[in-house]
């Protein structure tokens, strides 16, 4: 917890006149802006000018005023929060780059906050401004206050900007309420049993900078900065109660300062701060030796006396290190980084393939994979490094979402509907036979392409079926058999809302039927215009023979099937890809023995990896690549070059360019490829062992006798064998299954196949002689385990057929 009060600014005159008239105000450390009320630069400059608002966030209503390039804008500015109203504006917010962890989703009585600040803010603790006074500031923080000491007192850390420790002090009712009226330092004495304003007899008195609770609401923090003739906080006239602090860069800047004022006129430092070609020369000099730096040692050397006079500059030039630390954080906030790269006549330069024709520029800059060496171990580790995912920062969300479906069916599934899809429904649940009314808008040529798609998986998930009862006489009189079952009741989850995904219903809902699962049921977000889902998914299903259709999305439509409702069945297993929310969702019900229910794999960003050698199709090449980058921005596609010429690589770079150019979803295309990568080989083998070790999702060969090299695939999800094999024939019609295992879990899981529908139970079946066969190895066994029960098992049956003498122990 930091401020029980998250004070609201709804203009940009706000902004400026509040924090002016009501300076009590900063004193929480946190605002939240109306960004559709405010611009983009009265929010940077709040943020540069403001310091003591250490968390700014921004309000995101429904109604979509702010574009999607001033949402990045905002957040590149230093607005370190967005605040949504639900999971689908949450879902957007994601593909436009905005990481999970940055927004704060409403849950009902407050927006959850687990960035920087892990608090959830409760909608009536948010207040505008305007109407905020410095009584309701204390009376908020006093009642969320605790204390278990009988003077009723609370402990108080006193720390500086920097977040030193000054020392250990008691606050009381009183001098809480008084230190937010005058915005200084004021506690209580025990000692004199009487309210101290610090600094009245010593002059060393406290700006009040920011107050802030601990976790457990029974500590305060007060962030304070010392003024007066010594700013020391003890009276022992030290900086702080546990002695001097450490001379690093804070206590440098505080040297600098002194000497800046008061240095001799013909001391080194004096002529640094008179000289700014001496002082630029030897910033210079100092860098350039950091740079040539070997041992640890050197390194660190030359790191301080580069700070020292990076410092001197700063000193000179009326810039506090505050502002620098300031920068950083902003810098830190960004969600578009630059490539980082040095200026060129700082880097040693390398010859570039002249490209065969120049090409249009894109107005943002080419769109083009990072190459690197196969020799460079450290370069294809971080090529190959896939986006990192963090569940279990969402399951805070999660959580409360699948138990209140758990303990209120029907209604919680209504209103969940109604508040993260934007629909309003009577029944949650659409029962076959599915009305005709929601196929309308199918057209003949869809079902045609439908009807072959589903033919297509069917045949190759009927070859899959095990039907048969595998027998085995392990010894004479040991039959042991295994046999196919299929799991009674499964979930099918089809992500949807504005997007139709029928091969996703295809995909799942065949190899189902296939299996003969009992039961089949649908889930997929109803579409805000009708409240329908798309006509094609109720095709598929009515095909596949769905039972039900749930008209729910998210985290909502999982635990309804996990758990069962009035009007939903509960089902054994769930599959389907989804969102975040949908994954951990999934996961949430995986582990909870209440509603035993599997799942089908881990779930991540889609991938892919190509392969590719000198007689490979540029044009081929660049269109697999970019069918997996327009997924998402966390999408990764990989190239893996078998002996590529330069002009091999510059016209697949510039076939990905001008056909990137061409697709709809081009903004997301261009943030995958900046984070994608082509790696050069220089065999196959090395190729081949590069692919098995990240294990991809989809495996291109795009390579001379491409089947010959099928054998050496170890891990992948699925392999596309030639020129001609597209990822996009798997993903639709091929017949193979497009639900595969992402994020290297190609190593561990299969894709969803026929068997992922199927269980199988293995039986045994003993007699006499094989008793007799097997029976003294499992009495010894079973002795050495101390496990008497399941020895005299065996013990008593020998007995009785005569297989062991009386007297057998």
């Amino acid at each position: 917890m930091v401020f029980p009060i998250l004070p609201f600014f709804a203009t940009g005159k706000d902004l400026k006149g509040l924090v002016e008239a009501k300076p009590f105000i900063a004193l929480s450390g946190q605002a939240l802006l109306d960004l559709a009320q405010i611009e983009i630069k009265e929010a940077a400059a709040f943020v540069e000018e403001n310091t003591a608002f250490k968390f700014v966030c921004g309000l995101l209503k429904s109604d979509h005023q702010v574009s999607d390039d001033d949402i990045i804008s905002f957040v590149n500015s230093g607005i370190a929060v967005l605040f949504v109203s639900d999971e689908s504006e949450a879902n957007r917010l994601q593909e436009l780059g905005i990481p999970k962890e940055r927004v704060a989703l409403d849950v009902g009585s407050a927006y959850a906050s687990r960035f920087e600040v892990v608090q959830d803010f409760q909608k009536d603790h948010i207040i505008d401004a305007g109407s905020l006074t410095e009584a309701q500031m204390a009376q908020s923080l006093l009642s969320t206050l605790k204390t278990d000491r009988a003077d009723k007192l609370y402990t108080t850390l006193v720390v500086d900007t920097y977040e030193r420790c000054l020392g250990l002090v008691y606050s009381s009712e009183e001098s809480v309420k008084l230190a937010i009226q005058k915005q200084v330092g004021i506690y209580f004495s025990r000692s004199r049993n009487e309210i101290w304003e610090k600094g009245l007899t010593s002059g060393n008195t406290q700006k009040l900078v920011n107050i802030s609770l601990d976790c457990d609401g029974d500590a305060l923090k007060f962030v304070v900065v010392q003024e007066g003739k010594k700013s020391d906080f003890c009276h022992l006239n030290t900086a702080s109660c546990y002695g001097e602090f450490q001379s690093g860069l804070v206590g440098l800047e505080q040297l600098l300062r002194q000497r800046f004022e008061n240095a001799p006129e013909k001391s080194y430092t004096r002529r640094l701060f008179n000289d700014p070609e001496l002082l630029t020369a030897k910033i210079k000099e100092e860098a350039e030796e950091l740079t040539e730096a070997n041992t640890k040692s050197e390194v660190s050397w030359e790191a301080a006396d580069l700070f020292y006079f990076a410092m001197v500059k700063l000193v000179a030039s009326g810039v506090p290190l505050e502002a620098v630390e300031r920068n950083l954080h902003i810098k830190h906030l960004k969600v578009t980084r630059r490539k980082g790269d040095a200026k060129p006549k700082f880097v040693k330069q390398e010859t570039k393939p002249e490209p065969t024709q120049e090409t249009t520029p894109s107005p943002t800059g080419a769109i083009s994979l990072e190459v690197v060496s196969g020799k460079d171990k450290a370069g294809v580790a971080a090529a190959l490094e896939r986006p990192i995912q963090r569940t279990s920062e969402i399951m805070h969300l999660v959580n409360p979402i699948v138990e209140k479906v758990k303990s209120e069916g029907n209604k919680a599934l209504i209103e969940l509907t109604h508040k993260f899809d934007g629909v309003k429904l009577d029944n949650p649940v659409l029962e076959a036979p599915f009305p005709e009314e929601y196929l309308e808008g199918l057209t003949q040529e869809m079902r045609e392409a439908l009807d072959l798609s589903m033919e297509n998986v069917r045949k190759f998930h009927d070859a899959q079926l095990q039907k048969e009862v595998l027998q085995v006489e392990t010894q004479p009189g040991v039959l042991c058999s295994r046999f196919p079952r299929p799991i009674e009741k499964v979930g099918l989850y089809i992500p949807g809302g504005t997007a139709v995904l029928p091969s996703t219903a295809l995909m799942l809902g065949v190899p189902a039927r296939v299996a003969q699962c009992k039961e089949i049921v649908f889930a997929s977000p109803p579409r805000k215009s009708d409240g329908r889902v798309s006509p094609e998914v109720v095709y598929v299903a009515q095909k596949v023979g769905a039972s039900k259709i749930v008209l729910a999305g998210g985290a909502q439509a999982v635990a309804a099937m996990a758990y069962g409702t009035e009007s939903i069945p509960k089902v054994d297993k769930i599959l389907g890809p989804g969102n975040q929310f949908v994954t951990a969702a999934k996961m949430y019900v995986q582990n909870d023995t209440q509603a035993l229910c599997s799942i089908d794999m881990p779930a991540g960003p889609s991938e892919v990896l190509v392969v590719a050698d000198e007689h490979a199709d540029a044009d081929f090449v660049a269109s697999d690549l970019l069918s997996q980058a327009e997924h998402g921005i966390d999408s990764q596609v990989i190239l893996v070059g078998v002996s590529l010429s330069e002009k091999k690589i510059a016209e697949i770079q510039k076939a990905l360019h001008e056909q990137a150019l061409q697709l709809p979803r081009v903004d997301i295309v261009r943030k995958c490829i900046a984070h994608s990568s082509a790696i050069l080989c220089d065999s196959y083998e090395e190729a081949f062992d590069m692919s098995n070790d990240y294990a991809p999702e989809h495996l291109i060969l795009q390579i001379q006798d491409a089947a010959k090299y099928v054998p050496m695939v170890f891990n992948a999800g699925s392999v596309f064998v030639g020129a001609y094999t597209p990822e996009s024939c798997g993903d639709y019609s091929s017949g193979t299954n497009h639900t595969l295992p992402t994020y290297g879990y190609a190593r561990q899981y299969s894709g969803v196949n026929t068997g992922t529908f199927q269980k199988f139970i293995t039986a045994q079946s003993v007699t006499p002689e094989g008793l007799e066969n097997i029976g003294r190895a499992v009495m010894t066994v079973a002795k050495v385990e101390g496990l008497d029960a399941h020895r005299n098992a065996i013990k008593i049956r020998m007995q009785k057929l005569g297989q062991l003498p009386e007297n057998f122990q």
